[in-house]
């Protein structure tokens, strides 16, 4: 399992992560900043969440093309 943190109150909205991952990474509609779609939550948290081994490439590429390198991945 792949362990992902985002920093959102670091988050410039630029979109990055969402589009190149939109499996695991939203916009929030309420505050526009990125945060982990429902499915991949951890207990709830929009900043933190947990996916399996195969979609590792996919959340790897959103948070090493993050700007502000504000995605973790673990």
């Amino acid at each position: 399992m792949v362990r992902i943190t985002i920093e959102r109150e670091e988050c410039t909205s630029c979109a990055l992560c969402w589009e190149t991952c939109p499996e695991v990474f939203e916009e929030n509609p309420d505050d526009t900043l990125s945060q982990i779609v429902e499915e991949y939550r951890r207990g709830g948290d929009p900043a933190e969440g947990e996916v399996s081994d195969d979609m590792e490439d996919c959340v790897r590429d959103a948070a090493e093309g993050c700007p502000v390198e504000i995605i973790r991945l673990s």
